[in-house]
């Protein structure tokens, strides 16, 4: 919070040379964002479409959902056995935002893919995500060719277009789903199976809970995952392997 005061409130309070706040253009992004109708690529859209409602109440709609996705991303983080590593934590609160956003424009995937990599460094994964971003990067030119091209319609009609956007939301959803997964089973996560505790955590990596809550202050059950052991946050020359009961 510190860091966005010192680089945006300079801009916020000065004036250029005609005496024009300048802050009216600083803060154009925000009221364009606020302002503009639902769009492409979004669940608003698609329901827009299926339903026939203009939704005029959107941005409420996605400040709550964004809000409450917090509120359970911070819940999954105080409550998960073991604290989260921060790529993890990054990814899935930018991944809310895009899921529940009026708008995706297919660029905003260059938000998630180095969260991403970082969050769950597997190519399977990664690819199924990428697929769905792929098939729904094609959709929407092919939407846009069968919607401006006069009474020719060559292109994908809405229905077409309408499927992508569901892989698109499906596969950015699943790449959450296996992110929580691992927060939720720790010893599943591939960073941490050579004994690593957060690696790209700066200051984090290594450092005590402060705060927990609930199942997070008893010890996490090693029992229920059948592979390699290894104790949390030990170095690589003393992981070794762990046995159940230990």
């Amino acid at each position: 919070a510190v860091a966005w005061l010192v680089v945006n409130l300079p801009v916020m309070l000065t004036h250029d040379a005609s005496g024009f706040h300048i802050r009216e253009g600083w803060a154009r992004f925000y009221t364009f964002s606020q302002d503009r109708p639902i769009d492409f690529g979004s669940i608003w859209l698609l329901i827009s479409q299926r339903t026939g409602d203009t939704l005029e109440n959107a941005n409420t709609y996605t400040a709550l959902l964004m809000i409450i996705g917090c509120l359970a991303i911070a819940a999954l983080g105080l409550y998960a056995p073991r604290r989260p590593r921060l790529a993890q934590l990054a990814f899935l609160v930018v991944a809310l935002f895009v899921l529940t956003n009026k708008v995706y424009s297919p660029q905003y995937v260059l938000w998630l893919i180095p969260l991403a990599a970082l969050a769950r460094p597997k190519w399977r994964d990664f690819l199924i995500w990428q697929g769905c971003e792929v098939i729904y990067y094609l959709a929407i030119w092919m939407y846009l060719a069968y919607t401006s091209g006069g009474d020719k319609h060559q292109g994908l009609p809405m229905e077409g277009y309408q499927l992508a956007v569901v892989l698109h939301l499906l596969g950015t959803a699943y790449l959450c789903a296996v992110v929580v997964r691992d927060v939720l089973l720790p010893e599943r996560d591939v960073v941490r199976q050579d004994g690593s505790d957060d690696p790209s955590g700066g200051v984090l990596d290594r450092a005590p809970d402060v705060f927990v809550l609930g199942g997070a202050a008893r010890t996490h059950d090693v029992a229920r995952f059948e592979g390699p052991y290894v104790r949390w946050g030990a170095g690589r020359a003393d992981s070794g392997q762990v046995s159940p009961i230990e």
